[in-house]
């Protein structure tokens, strides 16, 4: 079949002056966002402009005066700028001289493909939800940096996640509405005869055309799978509209979608992938679709899974049975056909059900991450502790081990440095450890540097990130006020009486239960002794989201927002509405301590902390998820577990408020005559330390890569049994 091309790029601007035309190149890829030469080009057009496009360059370019952009192609100190990013966008475009190039140039024509139900990687392409997302945007960053030949696979969500909007009374409404394909950097993927149909995947009875779009982040194609074509039935155009919504019978469709027309798409444009990544349940079908394909060319179907478990990754994300995906096999049966897929693989229905069945619970659902286990030879979780939850959850898999004997193990999360840490500390850094430090950064000697570190110039560069935050709060409520709000508590609950200087605590997270966002709640008298103290006040900021069927959480943001317009508590707290990837780095960056207190052990691993730390800011969390094997009694705060036989949330409510009164706050207020608060900005060294030294993007991809992907990519055989079925 001849090869499919993407279309010219999708970015549309007024004509750029000749000598900067390369800018249109530079906007056609991600990677000017975790480039901050790249950004500060940008931010150099037009600042005010940068800041009202909520740093999306193509919008900048649309909307900027064409008079400024000849301007620009006359400046001397921008062309050497514009220069310099043109040098490295290009270099991007290689792999030469990355750590894989020069560590496994063997395996250099090899590819790995990485499905995963959403992608987190800028905020103008809202395709994501949370932590799922923005951990697979940061898997890809990291991938391109190191020069890993990942190809991602996932759902392009034409009417991206729910936008979140609040009632007067609290209650979360979620907007529907498409965002702006021209104001991103996707281009659509035509066939050979410019159709934007590259495969069908059979479905509920009829034929389902799937295209796709593609977005480069940086050396890492991230392909987006589109049903929503002219060619389709009304039901199946709108299998891609929207993220996790609807009921379980749509959640089906799309992951099918996911996985068969995933699959079917990388044949169709020449992708012969030697490693398979199915990033958390969602993506099984991915493995099942590989299984066919083999029998369907000759393989036996025993034969067939073999070979698919040993090239197959299965990364489990959450202890939570809320989030692993069981359907019914009559759901399953009305999916998949007519016919059936087990049809093409020569088995019976009973031997394909039983890929998805768990041995002690729900004997009638197929579970994706059952069948993911079963048909991947290496499965992991996301932090020590996930592991040990993991082995432990789905051990019945195999009846004959005990629990630590089964063969789950883990790679903690991290998060891509050059996104989450702030540019002004980033420049900080370049004053302290040498203008490459950043290409350094996977030496953790490096890191014992940042103990040394002047006190008083980093609580400078702190306080300007924290005024940055709290100007960006006011601004937000602004708008809202002038294009939505018609009640004045609104600007109340929005943050608009925040004080710059009290000790401001951050919470955020996706609203669900066991995070317990109103953890903090419990003891309304004693919380309101401590935020509104005239001497050491302190003040919470909360941003997210609940799941637009989680009527629980969505109670829980209820509860929380309600605190918010209480008179009693004089302001200092706050919600920021729509939380979403631009907002969580104002967040990260600003606060002063990062709250997390999800109830142990479901906190897979909580990677907002490491974000948090990434920017000085100590974490004060439960010991679950990364902080189990992160907090070292420097670093920040951590809630010890509860006695056994103890109600956990009294214990920990108690535990959190002893912490905030006898430690955090008059830690936070113990000044020297300069105003610097010492021993708090030991914290924030630890912190910062421990973040950057062990819980990068970078040490998280390296280690998949030589503890996963390589293994997979040379074909050695599974290091353990199969699970039974």
């Amino acid at each position: 079949m001849t090869q499919p091309a993407a279309t010219t790029p999708r970015p549309s601007f007024p004509e750029l002056p000749e000598r900067i035309k390369g800018l249109a190149g530079v906007v056609a890829n991600l990677s000017w966002s975790w480039n901050r030469d790249a950004r500060a080009l940008f931010r150099f057009i037009d600042q005010p402009l940068w800041h009202l496009t909520r740093h999306n360059p193509i919008e900048l370019l649309r909307r900027v005066e064409p008079a400024r952009l000849a301007a620009c192609a006359q400046d001397p100190a921008f062309l050497r700028a514009y220069d310099a990013v043109i040098e490295w966008n290009a270099w991007v475009a290689t792999t030469h001289d990355t750590w894989f190039e020069t560590s496994y140039p063997n395996l250099a024509q090899r590819k790995i493909a990485y499905f995963c139900a959403e992608f987190g990687l800028h905020t103008s392409v809202p395709i994501y939800s949370g932590g799922l997302g923005v951990l697979a945007g940061d898997h890809c960053k990291a991938a391109s940096d190191l020069g890993v030949p990942l190809v991602g696979v996932g759902l392009f969500y034409t009417k991206g996640y729910s936008d979140q909007r609040l009632r007067l009374d609290g209650w979360q409404e979620d907007a529907d509405e498409r965002f702006d394909v021209a104001a991103t950097p996707l281009q659509q993927v035509l066939g050979a005869q410019g159709d934007p149909c590259l495969a069908t995947v059979r479905m509920s009875g009829r034929a389902v055309s799937v295209g796709a779009w593609r977005v480069m982040v940086g050396r890492v194609p991230v392909f987006l799978l589109d049903t929503d074509l002219d060619q389709n039935d009304p039901a199946d155009r709108g299998l891609s509209y929207r993220l996790y919504a609807g009921g379980p019978d749509l959640r089906l469709r799309q992951e099918w979608i996911l996985g068969v027309g995933g699959v079917r798409v990388l044949r169709v444009l020449g992708y012969d992938p030697a490693a398979w990544h199915a990033n958390e349940g969602h993506a099984a079908f991915m493995l099942v679709e590989r299984v066919r394909e083999l029998v369907t060319r000759g393989t036996p179907f025993a034969e067939a899974v073999r070979r698919v478990r040993s090239t197959s990754v299965f990364t489990t994300h959450t202890p939570v049975p809320a989030g692993h995906d069981t359907f019914s096999p009559e759901q399953v049966e009305q999916c998949m056909g007519p016919p059936p897929v087990w049809q093409e693989m020569g088995v019976s229905r009973e031997q394909f059900l039983r890929l998805g069945a768990h041995p002690a619970l729900d004997h009638d659902r197929f579970h994706m991450p059952v069948a993911a286990i079963r048909l991947s030879a290496r499965v992991n979780g996301v932090s020590r502790r996930h592991g040990e939850e993991s082995r432990r959850i789905w051990a019945p898999l195999w009846p004959d081990r005990e629990a630590a004997r089964v063969p789950i193990g883990y790679v903690t999360n991290g998060v891509h440095l050059a996104t989450w840490m702030a540019y002004g500390l980033v420049s900080f850094l370049d004053t302290h450890l040498g203008p490459d430090w950043l290409q350094r950064s996977d030496d953790p000697t490096l890191w014992d540097r940042v103990l040394e570190l002047d006190a008083a110039a980093l609580w400078a560069v702190h306080t300007t990130l924290k005024a940055q935050l709290m100007r960006s709060i006011r601004e937000q409520a602004r708008r809202r006020w002038a294009d939505q709000w018609k009640e004045a508590l609104h600007l109340v609950g929005a943050g608009t009486l925040l004080d710059q200087d009290a000790l401001t605590i951050g919470f955020g997270r996706r609203f669900a239960t066991y995070k317990r966002a109103d953890l903090i709640f419990r003891d309304p008298d004693r919380l309101q002794r401590l935020l509104v103290n005239p001497w050491r006040p302190v003040q919470i900021v909360f941003a997210g989201k609940a799941h637009p069927g989680d009527e629980p959480g969505k109670q829980v943001l209820q509860r929380v927002y309600a605190h918010t317009r209480e008179a009693r508590f004089e302001g200092r707290i706050a919600f920021i509405e729509d939380y979403e990837l631009h907002v969580a780095h104002r967040l990260v960056q600003g606060v002063d301590l990062w709250l997390n207190v999800p109830r142990a052990p479901l906190e897979a691993c909580g990677t907002s902390g490491m974000k948090a730390g990434l920017n000085g800011v100590p974490q004060l969390s439960t010991l679950d998820g990364w902080w189990s094997e992160g907090y070292d009694g420097l670093n920040g705060w951590a809630i010890p577990a509860a006695k056994v036989g103890e109600d956990v949330d009294a214990a920990d409510a108690r535990a959190l408020y002893g912490l905030l009164e006898a430690q955090v706050v008059p830690l936070f207020y113990d000044r020297d005559a300069q105003g610097v608060p010492r021993g708090w900005v030991e914290k924030m060294k630890h912190a910062l330390r421990t973040a950057g030294a062990r819980f990068t993007a970078q040490r998280m991809m390296r280690q998949y890569f030589m503890e996963y992907y390589a293994p997979a990519l040379r074909g050695e055989s599974p290091p353990d049994d199969p699970p039974t079925v």
